[in-house]
């Protein structure tokens, strides 16, 4: 089966606003233990959102206004820290479907981009712009344009980054390098048949 091609993702939005969000940030290191990634999305932002006894603190991801927002908004060298898959994992499995910031980490943005899940970057003052949209109206829909390299909200538009290859490999349908190769089993099979010292 292809590879979705990711051309433009759809959603509400919410703003976790902050510089240097690091990955301990995202998801903390105790609840690194699963076999799978699947329960890591109860664990998102866990230490900013929660107090030790686990009722909410004030985040954005508490408010009910903002609960079911695919899209998430932040700052500049968002992921930075330790080089933990876990940390896009953990933003994928809560419900996110791509991330809007100024710069990423160099390895978050390459572990986000093998899971198919946009992260593309704009200014600060045009994050502003769709922080106070969606402040304003949290059930606005916001459009983020992989293949046209912006995003449209409420009648704005604004322009936005992606470095070409993971914005090829995305509107192309190539994010998962892994994927691809499953996809290539049975020709990698039939070629190995007619090599000679693979021949039994």
């Amino acid at each position: 089966m292809a590879l979705a091609k990711i051309t433009q993702v759809t959603g509400r939005a919410v703003n976790v606003p902050g510089n240097d969000i690091d990955t301990d940030r995202i998801i903390p290191a105790r609840f690194m233990k699963c076999v799978s990634f699947d329960g890591l999305g109860e664990f998102l932002f866990y230490d900013v959102r929660k107090n030790e006894d686990g009722s909410n603190k004030n985040h954005p991801l508490n408010e009910a206004r903002f609960q079911g927002a695919t899209v998430l908004l932040s700052g500049a060298n968002f992921g930075c820290g330790s080089s933990r898959e876990h940390a896009p994992q953990a933003i994928q499995k809560y419900g996110f479907r791509a991330v809007i910031a100024e710069n990423f980490a160099e390895i978050f943005f390459g572990n986000s981009t093998t899971l198919g899940m946009p992260c593309v970057c704009a200014t600060r003052e045009d994050i502003a712009k769709i922080a106070a949209a969606v402040e304003a109206n949290p059930q606005l829909e916001v459009v983020i344009d992989v293949a046209a390299q912006e995003v449209r909200f409420g009648g704005q538009t604004i322009k936005t980054t992606q470095r070409e290859s993971a914005r090829d490999a995305l509107i192309n349908g190539r994010w998962d390098s892994i994927g691809e190769l499953l996809e290539g089993k049975d020709a990698v099979a039939a070629l190995a048949k007619k090599l000679p010292y693979l021949a039994a």
